[in-house]
């Protein structure tokens, strides 16, 4: 599946952005060749499987200029380069705690010369600063994952949700939330935003900062 996915469901892209987009293809196959990001059965779908999934976050929250936006287990670069694509005025921090991958999404970002991103390989613990969002894609359950962040919330609101998480996670999610014990949690079906089959049980969870 080509770029032709993203312009489907983002059809107002700049030029550079779309340029952007479709650099994406040939630089991950260069460096999943060499660091394994991406699973080889999903590199012939990256448009659909990673770069569309990661710009579900976009339809739920479009991200202001100046905010700033944590991505935690990003791997190879998911969500946060495609949303940092998509929304240049907006700053982007990427962390891993596996250093290989941290190189791929370097050296992606570098190639597409994104100044809105910058990479660690690190723990999103030992991060310093304050976030207005922190977005990242099925690295654990939520009940897990919170802990690891709930220090890092700029708690000025700027935007119609609160600041907080927004998560992509698939399946059903209802004793998952229950037992994190999280409060106000809102699912947004990625299908309401994209028809195609793969996106029929993925959701954006919405954690507001608590």
């Amino acid at each position: 599946m080509s770029i032709a996915i993203i312009d489907k469901y983002f059809p107002e892209l700049s030029a550079e952005q779309r340029a952007q987009f479709a650099q994406l293809e040939g630089l991950y196959i260069h460096w999943n060749a060499q660091i394994n990001v991406i699973s080889r059965k999903d590199i012939e779908s990256l448009y659909l499987k990673h770069v569309l999934h990661s710009l579900g976050i976009a339809k739920v929250m479009a991200f202001k200029a100046g905010e700033r936006v944590l991505d935690v287990g990003t791997g190879g670069g998911f969500p946060g380069i495609p949303l940092a694509i998509l929304f240049p005025e907006t700053q982007f921090h990427l962390v891993d705690s596996i250093g290989k991958k941290i190189k791929v999404v370097t050296e992606v970002a570098a190639a597409l010369g994104l100044k809105n991103l910058k990479a660690s390989h690190s723990r999103a613990e030992q991060i310093e600063g304050r976030f207005n969002f922190v977005v990242s894609r099925a690295v654990t359950r939520l009940g897990d994952f919170y802990p690891w962040i709930r220090s890092k919330f700029d708690r000025t609101p700027l935007n119609k949700l609160p600041n907080g998480v927004l998560y992509l996670k698939g399946g059903d999610l209802e004793e998952e939330i229950a037992e994190s014990k999280l409060k106000d949690v809102e699912l947004f079906p990625l299908s309401a935003y994209f028809e195609d089959e793969f996106f029929e049980t993925k959701y954006v969870v919405f954690v507001p900062a608590q």
